[in-house]
């Protein structure tokens, strides 16, 4: 489940809240080149309004058309999930927009309680995953704890969807490189934090939707206590400071950490790292330095993108291990 995604929940539950009527739409299953993945959601309110996406636009004109319908006629206005298929030919295809003669399963539910949605936006953003069913016959959703390797599982009746927690990257130092990675990364939908204790950079980089941590590096990434959704990229250059986090965030779950630093900058830190503080090989090995991909990158703004690419990079790829991987077994249905 991508963060995006938990942005459509956000809005949702606001709508909601606020009296609207609003209908959720989930990608369940696709053939041939659909546009979104199963689990993307889209959630339509009673006047038109969107968020998220399904399609390339074509499939949402449709859904905003049957609920308006569906509304605007109270006898006929949906008041329990149903599955709707586009595309199931080469003539409708062409209609939604579907490439390649896509085919697109959708699962559409009125959000009549919002309790669920509480319940999944306070465990994701305590950084748990979780597993949410629903039973298209009855109505009735529950959730429990997830683990990662779970996906989307639908069999025609039941509908379960894993929402994970947002993905999060901490930057450590706060200078020009940082504030254009913290700017990057934000429209990406990243979690931003900005670590640096030096008194010159206290009032640098106060950027919307960023949030600074106070404190030495390496103790801020122990009380963070880095996930497999979480990204840390050591940027000071100072050994000082770069080094101590390091040696916290290579022993963490951390799926990604990055060093700002020449080849032969990289090859003494990592020397430094396992004679003073004795990590591993294979500790070492998680270090990605110098950080980011080699595209020629000059500017603070270049090397902003080729670490933000490397980043997603290694994101996509730990995700599609996850996936391949056989779940573990679940976890007690939490209340």
């Amino acid at each position: 489940m991508e963060s995006l995604d938990l942005r459509v929940l956000e809005d949702a539950l606001q709508w909601a809240r606020a009296g609207h009527r609003v209908e959720l739409a989930t990608v369940v299953q696709t053939w041939g080149s659909a546009p979104r993945p199963p689990g993307a959601l889209l959630a339509i309110r009673e006047d038109g309004q969107l968020s998220g996406s399904v399609s390339g636009g074509c499939v949402e004109d449709d859904l905003i058309a049957r609920a308006k319908a569906g509304w605007n006629a109270p006898s006929t206005a949906p008041a329990s999930p149903r599955l709707v298929v586009y595309g199931v030919d080469q003539e409708e295809a062409a209609r939604f927009g579907l490439p390649c003669g896509g085919t697109l399963r959708l699962v559409l539910e009125p959000v009549s309680d919002t309790g669920w949605i509480e319940h999944v936006l306070q465990r994701t953003a305590a950084h748990r995953l979780v597993a949410r069913t629903l039973d298209l016959r009855s109505g009735r959703v529950s959730c429990r704890d997830a683990v990662r390797g779970e996906s989307l599982v639908f069999d025609g009746t039941t509908l379960t969807t894993v929402f994970g927690p947002k993905w999060r990257l901490l930057l450590i130092g706060a200078g020009q490189l940082s504030q254009a990675v913290a700017q990057i990364a934000t429209m990406m939908d990243f979690e931003v934090l900005i670590c640096d204790p030096r008194e010159e950079y206290v009032c640098v980089g106060d950027l919307p939707g960023v949030q600074r941590l106070a404190g030495m590096p390496d103790d801020v990434v122990r009380e963070l206590i880095p996930d497999a959704h979480t990204a840390i990229v050591a940027l000071t250059h100072d050994p000082k400071l770069d080094d101590m986090a390091l040696l916290e965030a290579l022993k963490s779950a951390a799926f990604y950490v990055g060093a700002l630093g020449s080849r032969r900058n990289q090859a003494a830190r990592k020397e430094r790292l396992a004679e003073h503080f004795g990590l591993s090989a294979d500790e070492l090995s998680r270090l990605h330095g110098p950080v980011g991909l080699a595209i020629g990158a000059r500017t603070p703004a270049e090397i902003a993108v080729s670490i933000l690419a490397e980043i997603v990079q290694v994101k996509n790829a730990a995700v599609l291990r996850a996936h391949a991987e056989p779940a573990q077994s679940s976890c007690l249905t939490s209340s």
